[in-house]
């Protein structure tokens, strides 16, 4: 009797082992992602997630053109709908400024804030089992997670793993950095042909994972169906580790290409030039006064001042720059700064830039 006994507990102890090897198998990446997630500073936080990132197969089944198409594929991704993200983008105003320069050395820098009524950055550093590396950031709150969102505790961090498929703003390991910013009104972009879809914060994460310069992003991009995120217009500000600067905006549907070092929140192509600039709003003005001053060479200090000096302070419904990056695009790094804390950097490079 007690030898069959110790045979039943010993074959349910195996099958106890194997059941938790597959299991861990099939949601071990994701795990291990959730619970690498470390707060930084005020409204910022960091995590590292390295296996099957789920981008090819959505695009393998057509992409996405909306947030509900989205959450519901995050759903399937993530644990079979244990961890619900409720993923719906609201729609609201922010700012933002872009600044690409060279440095004395022959590097190559891009310098980002992000602006916002209310944000909880997360930093998404990602180690795909197929494409690149990449160092990206995306707001909870624009994701609508919901108030007082915050990722901690192990729910909240693994529901937080809904950036791999979102982005503000980022690096890749090739120096290929791209940012999102307003641009200017609400003409809304939706391509409606063939090609899969992606919305803005999606596409970011695509070009990220896919492109090495400037010239494949954008080849990327016109294979794609592009769709508005919080129903307003966007663009594109876009660097590679050459020096190449452009800014990427949409007219009518239609993807428009212009060479700029600079960005703010009106537009730069010639079909819609300055439409969204609000009067007593300089910014634009002053990074490019800025970059002419010193002939576009700037040092990682010259930069991160410039960039700096047209952050947002907060008032009264608004936080103002939630988060600030300088960019290494020749050493894929980035440095951050959490809503105007430029005392406390972090820095974060990317292990498979060579």
């Amino acid at each position: 009797m007690k030898k069959v006994l110790k045979i039943v507990l010993l074959s349910l102890l195996a099958l106890v082992v194997i059941a938790g090897v597959l299991i861990w198998m099939e949601f071990g990446s994701l795990v291990k992602g959730a619970m690498s997630c470390k707060k930084l500073d005020d409204g910022l936080y960091y995590m590292e997630y390295k296996g099957d990132d789920g981008f090819d197969e959505l695009m393998n089944r057509g992409g996405f053109e909306s947030a509900d198409q989205l959450a519901s594929y995050v759903v399937e991704f993530l644990s079979k709908g244990h961890y619900k993200p409720e993923v719906k983008p609201t729609k609201a105003d922010f700012g933002c400024s872009a600044l690409t320069v060279s440095t004395p050395e022959g590097g190559i820098l891009m310098g980002r804030n992000f602006d916002f009524p209310s944000a909880t950055g997360i930093i998404m550093h990602t180690i795909p089992n197929r494409g690149y590396e990449s160092i990206t950031t995306f707001n909870v709150d624009f994701c609508g997670f919901g108030e007082d969102y915050k990722p901690e505790g192990f729910k909240n961090q693994y529901m937080a793993l809904a950036g791999l498929f979102v982005a503000l703003d980022g690096i890749n390991e090739k120096g290929l950095a791209i940012a999102d910013l307003m641009a200017g009104d609400a003409a809304e972009t939706h391509q409606r042909t063939s090609k899969p879809d992606l919305t803005t914060t999606g596409a970011i994460c695509y070009l990220l994972k896919n492109a090495a310069c400037v010239d494949e992003a954008l080849k990327l991009l016109e294979g794609i169906d592009m769709h508005s995120d919080i129903g307003s217009a966007h663009h594109y500000a876009i660097a590679d580790a050459t020096g190449k600067s452009v800014v990427v905006e949409y007219v009518d549907n239609e993807m428009v290409v212009t060479a700029s070092p600079a960005v703010a929140n009106h537009y730069l192509c010639e079909q819609k030039y300055n439409v969204g600039l609000m009067e007593g709003d300089d910014r634009y003005d002053r990074l490019c006064q800025q970059f002419d001053q010193t002939d576009g060479v700037m040092s990682e200090q010259q930069l991160t001042e410039a960039i700096t000096a047209v952050s947002q302070p907060q008032r009264e419904g608004f936080l103002g720059t939630a988060w600030t990056m300088v960019m290494d695009l020749k050493h894929p790094s980035v440095t951050y700064y959490a809503r105007r804390h430029f005392d406390k950097p972090f820095q974060f490079k990317l292990s498979h830039a060579k």
